[in-house]
């Protein structure tokens, strides 16, 4: 190979070096994307001490979210203080976040949830949307998941545990499937003793039809699952019983399991982050749905 020809070998890889490079700082927030975080915070809490005039009730819930969104940002901030990539997904859910924190402090919207029998989505507020943003649905795996055996891209699923309603109306029945995907794994080794798990929901399916959502896990809760309805099948326990996760109480959160955000799951010192079939994930909806 001439000189001639080995500078320029050298060159078109220092280029796509370079652009690869480009590339991967764009999918990854950045120190101007938090303080943008940081700034819209700012705003949050003004929004949120004005409401204190119309409903102090409110007013309260939206402070200690607001105080777990300050958390939430904190701990991307010092991710990229320690040189770590943060997706820039995860600056988009937090983003999303505050919006939907400011507009409801603002009295523009509202937040449902499907953790619990009676839970409804009566508060659409002024959204139009069926199933708004901030809406947390309790759904149970149908199979397990590990950081040690899991790759990225990977798909599963999992059933939502109740019924969502608006007054009368069922809009999310209980067993409706939700698809999820595994965005990113680290393995617990040698280097990086911790093992991660970052899953997120992207589909919801309702009565045979398939609605795209973006869906964040804040919470994995430990429940009976599998192996502990099993007996109660044999009982004479109803199909749609069981398809709906009336069986197999929850026990609480899990131990050993942390979760960060964007739903970065991560495992106690030394450990991967395990999750066994029957888990129950709280997911929270960072988009609204429109089901008509």
């Amino acid at each position: 190979m001439t000189f001639l020809r080995q500078v320029s070998l050298v060159a078109l890889l220092l280029s796509l070096a370079m652009t690869g490079g480009a590339a991967a700082q764009g999918q990854n927030a950045t120190q101007a994307d938090v303080q943008r975080l940081q700034d819209a915070l700012a705003d949050a809490g003004r929004d949120v001490s004005g409401a204190h005039v119309r409903d102090a009730a409110l007013a309260t819930k939206l402070e200690t979210e607001l105080s777990d969104l300050r958390d939430d940002v904190a701990y991307v901030r010092v991710k990229l203080r320690k040189n770590e990539p943060v997706p820039r997904s995860d600056y988009f859910d937090l983003r999303d976040r505050i919006d939907d924190l400011r507009a409801r402090a603002r009295g523009e919207g509202g937040r449902t949830t499907g953790t619990n029998p009676t839970s409804t989505a009566s508060s659409r507020g002024g959204s139009g949307l069926d199933v708004p943003a901030g809406t947390e649905l309790d759904v149970r795996l149908s199979q397990s998941l590990s950081s040690s055996t899991n790759l990225v891209e990977d798909r599963f699923e999992a059933t939502t545990q109740v019924d969502l309603r608006d007054g009368d109306r069922v809009i999310v029945p209980a067993g409706s499937v939700m698809r999820g995907v595994v965005s990113s794994v680290t393995k617990a080794g040698r280097v990086e003793r911790t093992g991660k798990l970052t899953v997120a929901f992207d589909q919801v399916t309702i009565n045979r039809r398939a609605y795209p959502i973006r869906g964040t896990v804040t919470q994995a809760l430990e429940s009976e699952g599998i192996k502990g309805e099993a007996g109660k099948i044999g009982a004479g326990a109803g199909v749609g019983a069981i398809i709906g996760g009336i069986l197999g109480g929850l026990k609480g959160a899990m131990a050993g399991i942390l979760i960060g955000g964007g739903g970065t799951i991560a495992a106690t010192e030394g450990k991967d982050v395990d999750l066994p079939a029957g888990t129950v994930l709280r997911v929270r909806l960072d988009s609204g749905m429109n089901l008509k």
